[in-house]
């Protein structure tokens, strides 16, 4: 019998490839967005060990990669047409992909008021940026970031935050974000100065207090002063944000009067225990931050209200004179030293009725004895003024810096009421 050779017979079972999908929700095929572009995508597969790994290339190289089902990031591209894959391995060898072709042609900037890089500032840090893109969906909200933490963000294209920090230095970074997924960012290196604060200055003793007539406005000490008639009242604590208010009275018969409210807070006479006798104090002071809360009893009688910080040494006066026009020009006026006369800011001064307003000068001393008006803050919207005047002689010798409070009268002279609480002066 003829013999075969024993033939075996192997018969290769290949298992079919797992079946694998990749869902990308954003960005959409053809669309048109901004630098920072927004990835979101999820796999499936059929094979039993699930999904390994999920990536994306951009113009045929791969930009990012991450493991699991789910991928949701943001990358960079350049402006201009981007071609993207959007791809998922798995564990049983399998892949899929899904692409999106992207135009990239939206500009976006921020551009940063306050502070400056570099600037040495005082709490609180008053944060001003506006940002702009081309995304035709427009700003969708801006932020600032303090440190790598974002301390704050808000609605809309306009950033307008005052924030307490810690002394020393910090890198602050202000972002927008646009409707179309753009991004961009404007940073700036800060110092915190630590300073000194004066505390209650509106429960302090030895407040002057004088009036002044129209029109040469030249201040007299007795009450009524021919037509003008004051008072204030301390430690009121039924109507007050911390317990300890100071009530101020205007009154009178002779229309646009005013009364001028005065502390030494430093050098002589100083309220405060810091009489500055050795004259090495005042000198080496250059930055003042007056900050307080205030309610006005009745807006239609107020016709302005003055806030000011006042220094002299050296036979030079330095008066950063700060007032909100209210019935006037509607708009905060600063002080002219050498003229004499108030100057228009072009910033809006819009008080709350029936509620505590809270106001922030930060003024600065230069090197050469100028001053540089940096900024106003009222109700927590900043006005970034930067603004220099010169300083004036004074006649007399005297050596010290003082606070000041003034209620301006209308036009009938009516009777008001204001209230001070919370008024610090912080200097260093």
């Amino acid at each position: 019998m003829k013999k075969f050779p024993l033939v075996v017979l192997t018969l290769a079972i290949t298992a079919a490839p797992a079946f694998a999908t990749v869902t990308v929700t954003t960005p959409t095929n053809g669309e048109t967005t901004g630098t920072s572009v927004q990835f979101a995508a999820t796999g499936s597969t059929t094979c039993s060990k699930g999904v390994s790994s999920m990536g994306i290339y951009v113009n045929n190289a791969l930009k990012y990669q991450v493991s699991g089902a789910k991928l949701a990031t943001s990358l960079t591209l350049g402006t201009g047409w981007n071609n993207t894959v959007v791809q998922e391995w798995d564990y049983c060898g399998g892949s899929s992909s899904t692409a999106r072709s992207i135009d990239v042609t939206q500009s976006a900037g921020v551009s940063l008021s306050a502070p400056a890089n570099g600037a040495t500032v005082s709490n609180p840090v008053s944060f001003v940026a506006s940002a702009t893109t081309s995304c035709a969906k427009g700003v969708a909200s801006i932020g600032v970031y303090i440190d790598n933490g974002l301390a704050f963000k808000t609605s809309g294209s306009q950033l307008n935050k005052q924030l307490t920090l810690g002394g020393g230095g910090h890198q602050a970074v202000v972002e927008e974000w646009d409707n179309c997924g753009g991004a961009a960012t404007k940073s700036a290196q800060i110092t915190v100065a630590a300073g000194k604060t004066l505390s209650a200055l509106q429960a302090s003793g030895g407040w002057n207090q004088w009036g002044e007539l129209p029109p040469n406005y030249n201040i007299c000490t007795s009450d009524p002063c021919g037509g003008v008639n004051w008072s204030m009242y301390q430690h009121d604590s039924s109507f007050s944000l911390s317990g300890n208010a100071t009530q101020f009275n205007i009154g009178g018969s002779t229309p646009y009067s005013d009364v001028l409210w005065s502390n030494p807070v430093i050098g002589q006479g100083s309220t405060q225990g810091l009489s500055d006798t050795s004259h090495t104090l005042l000198t080496s002071l250059h930055h003042f931050t007056y900050d307080a809360y205030f309610y006005v009893s009745n807006l239609s009688a107020t016709q302005s209200l003055e806030f000011d910080v006042n220094m002299y040494f050296n036979s030079v006066g330095m008066e950063w004179g700060t007032q909100c026009d209210h019935l006037g020009s509607g708009q905060w006026d600063i002080w002219n030293n050498v003229d004499a006369k108030w100057v228009p800011s072009g910033s809006p001064c819009k008080l709350e009725a029936n509620a505590w307003n809270h106001v922030t000068l930060q003024v600065e001393r230069e090197s050469n004895n100028d001053l540089l008006y940096q900024s106003i803050t009222l109700n927590g919207v900043t006005y970034t003024l930067n603004k220099t005047v010169a300083p004036f002689q004074v006649p007399s010798g005297w050596w010290g810096a003082t606070v000041n409070y003034q209620m301006d009268g209308n036009f009938k002279q009516v009777a008001y009421t204001t209230y001070l609480d919370k008024f610090t002066l912080t200097y260093y």
